[in-house]
């Protein structure tokens, strides 16, 4: 259930008088700060850079392993944004600057 039904189905609770005002307002906050919490924020601190899916610096297959999508179509990803717009060497150097290895 997406949070948009989540708050609905409180608001409907709250209409019928099943919940108080307070109680409404806590349970809204509660699941606006839980979404807020559990987006895409997680999953940028987990990126990695691969140790045994690397061809440079692992980029690719830190994003493979975070993505669930191959790492050779990030590398063909990168290689068609060097050559269409050049600046996928530059993203992926940064990558390899700044995204830690894996342990």
């Amino acid at each position: 259930m997406s949070v948009s039904e989540e708050i609905k189905r409180l608001h409907e609770l709250h209409q019928a008088g099943a919940l108080s005002d307070e109680e409404f307002a806590a349970a809204k906050a509660k699941l606006l700060d839980k979404e807020a919490s559990s987006g895409i924020s997680n999953d940028i601190t987990r990126l990695r850079r691969s140790n045994t899916d690397r061809w440079l610096g692992g980029v690719c297959g830190g994003l493979g392993q975070l993505t669930g999508v191959e790492s050779w179509i990030w590398r063909l990803l990168f290689v068609l944004f060097v050559i269409t717009f050049g600046f996928g060497l530059a993203i992926y150097i940064l990558l390899w600057i700044f995204v830690p290895e894996e342990n």
